[in-house]
């Protein structure tokens, strides 16, 4: 499966996103990568995301991803970011604006920033810089104006604060700058061509079609360290997963605490759930029967649950099987009622 996390710079109507395979998400936030819906072996192209709005997606939820096996492809906006600055550990870019990011020609979050429409259709309201740069490269060639006032003219554009970087505004700054000629070839141009100069849009697709037909296979899978995988990494993770059962969208850390609590039979539930670890460690070390395990550790003189405190981890579908045997839809029911505790 191939999971493309977009929004302003591409429609959802590309027929690209429409092909079989590809899943087509929202902007990426904090906590997306944690989705059970992505598992190893897939494929995620980040394109877009928001950071101004919601928790921007972490780095560390990208590295976590691709010790799971998940390939993760970045280009044309928070994507070709991520991938320059997660590159050295097995992040594929794809694009100019990665390669500018890599090179340092760029590095400004607000080269490729637009401010977006809040009734979820995700529309750029306002021109991302890099876009602007290429077509200030574009009127050079063509004779608009020389190089050293394409220069000044970017720098006063970037003076405007990214969410205000209106097409009026672009419009208003070249003509404060005497640059009125620039403005009215920029949008003759775009008459022609509503995608003139639209770099991020190119290296989107770029992204899209290279995914779809496997040249995103050759990049690199690193394991996670093992030091990631703290007790706070652990907690972060698993406040993220949620799962869509009965129609209903829920938290499946809601859902086990529930069962904590009202379970009567969780004791059990428990206790299976530490056989398993005990039989199957996450290091990959021997399993020995949870009962061999406590003789080792105190001789066998106190219970499971008093000697292991593990955190589970809730991405792991057989520990959520575990934990929540028990569970009934009225229990799914309960949750969804009344949300976090």
């Amino acid at each position: 499966m191939i999971h493309v996390f977009v929004g302003p710079t591409l429609p959802r109507c590309e027929p690209q996103l429409a092909a079989p395979g590809v899943r087509v998400w929202p902007p990426a936030r904090h906590g997306d990568l944690f989705d059970t819906a992505i598992r190893s072996g897939d494929t995620v192209v980040l394109i877009d995301g928001v950071y101004h709005q919601a928790p921007a997606l972490r780095h560390k939820e990208i590295l976590a991803a691709m010790g799971w096996g998940i390939r993760m492809v970045g280009a044309a906006s928070i994507g070709a970011l991520r991938a320059a600055e997660l590159a050295p550990y097995g992040m594929l870019g794809v694009g100019h604006i990665y390669t500018a990011y890599v090179r340092g020609d760029i590095d400004g979050d607000d080269e490729v920033a637009v401010g977006q429409a809040p009734d979820g259709a995700w529309d750029a309201l306002t021109w991302p810089l890099v876009n602007l740069r290429r077509a200030l490269q574009l009127a050079v060639a063509d004779g608009v104006f020389d190089a050293g006032r394409a220069a000044a003219l970017l720098s006063a554009l970037r003076a405007v604060y990214y969410p205000q970087r209106t097409w009026a505004a672009v419009r208003a700054v070249c003509r404060s700058r005497g640059e009125r000629a620039f403005a009215d070839w920029l949008a003759e141009r775009r008459q022609q061509d509503r995608h003139f100069g639209d770099l991020k849009r190119a290296d989107a697709l770029a992204a899209v079609r290279g995914a779809l037909v496997g040249t995103t296979a050759a990049t690199s899978v690193v394991a996670a360290p093992p030091e990631w995988e703290t007790a706070y990494f652990r907690r972060w993770s698993n406040a993220a997963v949620r799962e869509r059962v009965d129609g209903l969208e829920l938290s499946t850390e809601d859902r086990l605490v529930y069962q904590q609590v009202f379970d009567p039979a969780f004791r059990d539930r428990w206790a299976a759930y530490l056989e398993h670890l005990s039989r199957h460690p996450a290091g990959g070390g021997p399993g020995l029967p949870l009962a061999a395990r406590l003789a080792q550790v105190c001789g066998g003189s106190l219970p499971a649950d008093r000697v292991f405190h593990p955190r589970p981890d809730l991405r792991d579908e057989q520990t959520v099987a575990l934990l929540l045997a028990g569970e009934s839809a009225a229990d799914r029911r309960a949750v969804a009622r009344y949300g976090c505790w």
